[in-house]
């Protein structure tokens, strides 16, 4: 389920893109780049324990780097087709392990300390326009500049993120540029198909008419939990629905439904019992599914102040696929520019996140099992894993900005024994 409201409809109308008026352009091809680095670190924090998931008692600093070329070409009318070659290096902190609210969405679930080359996105998205206002929107990354109609068709097809399409928050959800947590950036439950670096082939149609658009898309997933390897075979896929309502304050559910091979925390829990050692997740998988839905929110308060709401629910006794472990969660913040303070361009930024897990996610983490992202050997005084991050971004000029971010983190991995832990991070980011 996906609430939006702002100035206008035209304001949320767009995938992948941000929108403004703008005057059509013809050209042909278009080019866009990014970079971007996160330095982060945490100090020594309470630790009695830790086992193979867990963030490092001892304190940690790691750094993410990459840079982007969004490349372009329009093909026939309404037609685009967009390729990202991009660079990666680095890690997240403890190789991206220890925390459910990872506290860098810029840190992906592999790393290296050399920079390689990959293709995260490879896709065509054709617009059909069915009537009503004309918009302008201005060329930006993976969108030229074009006019199109209120009512409109928009189907994506090829390799890209799930996010770019599902769960969009102009408030939070760009790493890059606004908050870095995991579960503030995008729904914490929403276990989207994904490679390792969070994205995967797939089609999303999206239909705008009126106050409403109706989205849908089938993803492929990866061939067992968190793994770099899509499924060749398509065998194992998600679907993903979701309605979003304009200038509304209610309004109708959206489901998220993943299908595939995945285990139950019982069977693991029963098997472990019989063989002896902790629960292991691959031995009991099987063709099943895991549901979800979630809530997203977000409200224009002032010309300068936004406020916004993220809530999930999703099947806790089943692994989750690809995204992180997390069976309930909801996070809310507010996001203000420095025009009062004389830095329109500026952008102060609040929020915080509140994740659980079910009671059986919790025997299975307490008799030793290991999730995506978190598993400490032991889990004897589980507890909501909570979080509050506040970034402040300064922007240098029109294309780069620097940014200080800092996150506390209470009970990570849901352990209550372990903690808190505070983190801080500095980020370079620069867009053409």
């Amino acid at each position: 389920m996906n609430y939006q409201f702002g100035d206008s409809a035209a304001a949320m109308s767009a995938p992948l893109v941000t929108k403004a008026a703008a005057a059509s352009d013809p050209d042909l091809i278009n080019f866009h780049g990014q970079t971007t680095f996160v330095e982060q670190a945490y100090p020594a924090f309470r630790s009695p324990y830790q086992g193979p998931n867990s963030l490092p008692g001892g304190g940690q600093g790691r750094e993410t780097w990459d840079a982007t070329l969004f490349a372009g070409v329009r093909l026939w009318k309404g037609a685009e087709l967009w390729i990202n070659p991009e660079i990666d290096q680095g890690f997240g902190l403890a190789n991206t392990l220890g925390v459910a609210g990872f506290p860098s969405a810029e840190a992906y679930k592999v790393g290296q300390d050399y920079p390689y080359a990959r293709i995260p996105r490879a896709f065509i998205r054709q617009t059909i326009d069915l009537g009503g206002a004309t918009q302008k929107v201005d060329a930006t990354a993976n969108q030229f500049a074009q006019s199109q109609t209120a009512n409109r068709l928009v189907i994506t097809i090829g390799k890209f993120g799930v996010v770019d399409v599902f769960d969009n928050n102009k408030y939070a959800h760009d790493p890059r540029n606004d908050f870095l947590n995991w579960a503030i950036v995008d729904t914490g439950t929403f276990d989207y198909a994904a490679d390792a670096w969070a994205y995967t082939y797939g089609a999303a149609v999206e239909w705008y008419q009126g106050d409403w658009t109706l989205r849908g898309g089938a993803f492929d997933l990866s061939i067992v939990p968190n793994s770099p390897n899509l499924d060749p075979n398509f065998s194992q896929f998600q679907w993903d629905g979701e309605i979003e309502r304009r200038y509304a304050l209610w309004g109708h559910p959206g489901k998220i439904l993943t299908r595939g091979r995945m285990a139950s925390f019982a069977d693991a829990i029963a098997l472990a019992a019989i063989v002896g050692g902790p629960p292991l997740l691959a031995p009991v998988r099987q063709y099943q599914s895991r549901g979800g839905v979630s809530l997203n929110l977000e409200q224009e308060i002032t010309a300068e102040l936004g406020a916004f709401l993220r809530a999930g629910w999703a099947d806790g006794t089943k692994e989750p696929y690809e995204f992180t472990d997390v069976d309930r969660t909801v996070a809310a913040g507010l996001s203000l520019t420095g025009k009062q303070w004389g830095r329109p361009d500026d952008t102060v930024g609040l929020a915080g996140v509140v994740n659980g897990i079910t009671g059986i996610h919790q025997q299975f983490f307490n008799a030793g099992g290991l999730g995506i992202l978190v598993g400490d050997g032991q889990l004897p005084r589980p507890g909501l894993e909570q979080i509050v991050e506040t970034y402040y971004s300064y922007a240098l000029n029109a294309w780069m900005r620097v940014s200080a971010d800092y996150q506390f983190i209470a009970n990570p991995g849901y352990n209550t024994q372990r903690g808190p832990v505070n983190v801080f991070a500095g980020r370079f980011h620069a867009a053409f």
